[in-house]
């Protein structure tokens, strides 16, 4: 754990991004006067398959065929400004 002051860490922001990017440190704190006031770490990427996809959050309502193709019809009137 490296700690750097203010100063320090806006003159030479892009070289500690890169070292807690590349891993050459975990985490470096800044510090204003001495005492911490932030601590910059890498971003770990998402671990695929944790997020669903969707607007749901107890999965998508089940839909069945004639709902889904009841759809249909109802954006072509959307489209056509009245019913088909």
């Amino acid at each position: 754990m490296r700690k750097v002051n203010m100063l320090e860490a806006k003159n030479s922001l892009s070289r500690l991004v890169e070292a807690v990017e590349s891993g050459a440190e975990t985490e470096i704190i800044i510090a204003r006067n001495g005492k911490p006031a932030a601590r910059l770490v890498a971003v770990q990427p998402a671990a695929a398959g944790k997020r669903p996809l969707g607007l749901y959050r107890d999965g998508s309502p089940p839909l069945d065929l004639d709902r889904f193709n009841a759809a249909d019809k109802e954006i072509e009137e959307l489209f056509q400004g009245g019913p088909v």
